[in-house]
């Protein structure tokens, strides 16, 4: 797979270097920029995107828009899409690229808003656990939408010139289906409300930029959004909130390696709870601005985490805590309450010499002095990330597989991690 901006890569070679220290970018939320170019197919005219990250997932994104019949410029951390007529989309586009990421899903929505008729390959992604499509299909057939679904693809259309409003509570606040569900509400007939919406910032930008083009939408960042739907979107610009998890990451590069790391755009407003855990492990965290900074100690402490839906502690963020804990000082329990696969990656660890067991949805840790540099492999893009902090504090070389996967959710990971003295050399 392709990166967005640093060419072929299969494999890293991480050494071990001290501390690390110095200010890093973390550039726009991966979780937030791909529903917004998926948003854009909601109204035609020119849409600008700003501190858009150099990422291959932006790239796939950017080649489905084109297949549905969008002009995509892309920029330098930004992008331009220009969006035709509902008349001149092609609600189809190659398979390839809807199985090459889960987020291929959100166009579901704003397909059908516009088009009427929605037909894709099932979405793909990262590999950590069953993640169905019912939130999404289920929400979109009280609107209207009849799916003719079979094994390997969805079939979507309506009989309506517009979906009809309803009121759709999910039993779980889906983050990528309230996504979904918000860009076809926009556009519906009526009033719809969303219960039991998902909180997370990137749901809220996501409001702020359908907002910005003519949606009227209340209670973003609230578990109930009310949508008024409007007959037709102007073409508008929105700027990307930065990313939380990779800003985190940066973060925990310097608190594993003894460090002191800044992140100059992170907002501790998007990772309060994160940061909580951060001091509870010995870190110090500075908030004064701009940015973020933490200063590790000589050794990180033990401490117990769980993972919940937002403003709980991310399961994105949990292969970065788990590595941390495992040379931390202590006995920690890791409890995963949202992807049953999302301990793939402690065998991985437990090859670097980590002391880990799991026994269904928790892990426990018990912190070792030090880590053995071995051959391991990413199964996803954190747990990947989480594998070259590792390396980082790994007795000998450490080679981290799989590294498609980062280059999935991080812009030049290795030329950031680089600056703030890490050795890492790219192995093809």
């Amino acid at each position: 797979m392709r990166s967005g901006n640093t060419g072929w890569v299969s494999s890293l070679l991480v050494k071990p270097a001290g501390p690390l220290s110095g200010d890093v970018q973390a550039f726009g939320a991966k979780n937030a920029v791909l529903k917004q170019m998926a948003a854009c197919l909601l109204a035609s005219g020119v849409h600008h995107l700003t501190n858009v990250p150099a990422i291959s997932d932006v790239t796939i994104m950017t080649e489905l828009l084109r297949a549905v019949g969008c002009e995509v410029e892309v920029g330098e951390h930004r992008l331009t899409i220009t969006v035709p007529e509902a008349r001149d989309l092609h609600p189809i586009a190659p398979a390839h690229l809807f199985e090459a990421m889960r987020a291929s899903i959100v166009v579901l929505g704003p397909l059908l808003a516009r088009c009427g008729e929605a037909h894709m390959a099932l979405p793909g992604g990262d590999d950590f656990g069953q993640r169905p499509i019912n939130f999404h299909t289920d929400g979109l057939s009280a609107m209207g939408a009849d799916f003719h679904n079979d094994r390997n693809s969805i079939h979507a259309t309506t009989t309506r010139a517009r979906l009809r409003a309803t009121r759709i509570t999910l039993e779980y606040p889906s983050h990528t289906a309230t996504d979904n569900l918000l860009m076809a509400c926009v556009l519906a007939e009526g009033r719809s409300v969303i219960d039991n919406a998902a909180r997370e910032p990137e749901v809220e930008d996501l409001g702020r930029q359908l907002i910005a083009m003519g949606a009227r939408i209340e209670g973003l960042g609230t578990s109930r959004l009310t949508i008024d739907g409007v007959e037709t979107l102007s073409a508008a610009d929105h700027e990307v909130i930065p990313d939380r998890v990779v800003a985190a990451t940066y973060l925990a590069a310097g608190l594993i390696t003894g460090g002191a790391v800044r992140v100059i755009d992170a907002r501790a407003d998007h990772m309060e709870m994160l940061l909580r855990k951060i001091e509870a492990m010995g870190g110090v965290v500075d908030v004064t601005g701009p940015g973020i900074v933490v200063r590790g100690p000589g050794r990180l402490r033990g401490c117990d985490v769980s993972t919940l839906p937002y403003p709980g502690v991310a399961t994105d963020y949990k292969p970065l805590l788990t590595t941390m804990l495992a040379v931390a000082d202590g006995v920690s329990v890791v409890t995963e309450n949202l992807f049953a696969g999302r301990f793939r990656y402690v065998d991985e660890l437990v090859r670097l010499g980590s002391n880990i067991t799991t026994d269904g949805h928790h892990a426990m840790i018990r912190g070792v002095d030090h880590l053995i540099g071995t051959t391991v492999r990413g199964s996803d893009i954190r747990a990947a990330a989480a594998l070259v902090l590792a390396g980082l504090v790994a007795d000998g070389a450490t080679t981290v597989e799989g590294l498609e996967h980062v280059e999935r959710g991080y812009d030049d990971f290795v030329g950031r991690l680089t600056s703030l003295g890490a050795r890492i050399e790219r192995l093809r």
